[in-house]
């Protein structure tokens, strides 16, 4: 399944997941009255542009940017859309950027790596996380494999309540909630 990151934060929208507030723009025009709109409700305006392609490592091939004022949105768009980006996983050829993601800006205090896949070898549904989130989740698989939880889930019997335990203490999540303890 291909979904751009725009309409998958749409989905965990749908099912409760806090995700930073934000919206897609098919021109420069529309990704300043997104950047206006959100404004509104910013204390210190930080906005970050987002190509929507279909492949990973859209930071390094300059697909994503954080700026801190509208005409640094618009700019940015202006430069982003019709771009050709090329990244790890597009290959020289590179995909045409034909839509940007403009969203809030947010205090990152730990990034965590949480993804879901079609495990060809024993075809099951395999979730992958990792306590060392972020763009370079392919360097820690490399480098560092056993950073990497892998757990596989029984088609018979779909995802249990165990799984979920087993990925929050993996993921260390009593450590984001230690001054709530």
């Amino acid at each position: 399944m291909n979904i751009h990151e725009y309409q998958a934060k749409s989905l965990l929208k749908k099912y409760g997941v806090a995700v930073p507030r934000g919206s897609v723009a098919f021109n420069p025009a529309e990704a300043v009255q997104v950047a206006k709109a959100l404004a509104m409700d910013i204390a210190t305006p930080v906005w970050v542009v987002k190509a929507q392609i279909h492949a990973g490592g859209r930071g390094k091939g300059g697909g994503v940017k954080v700026v801190k004022s509208v005409e640094a949105v618009e700019s940015e768009a202006k430069r982003m859309l019709g771009m050709n980006l090329v990244t790890h996983q597009t290959g020289p050829q590179g995909q045409k950027v034909q839509k940007v993601y403009i969203e809030e800006g947010c205090d990152i205090k730990r990034e965590l790596y949480l993804g879901l896949l079609i495990d060809r070898a024993t075809s099951r549904v395999t979730i992958m996380a990792s306590t060392e989130g972020g763009m370079e989740i392919e360097e820690v698989a490399a480098k560092t494999p056993e950073k990497i939880m892998k757990i596989a889930i029984d088609p018979v019997t779909g995802l249990q309540p165990y799984h979920a335990r087993q990925i929050a203490f993996g993921l260390q999540m009593r450590k984001l909630f230690a001054s709530d303890v």
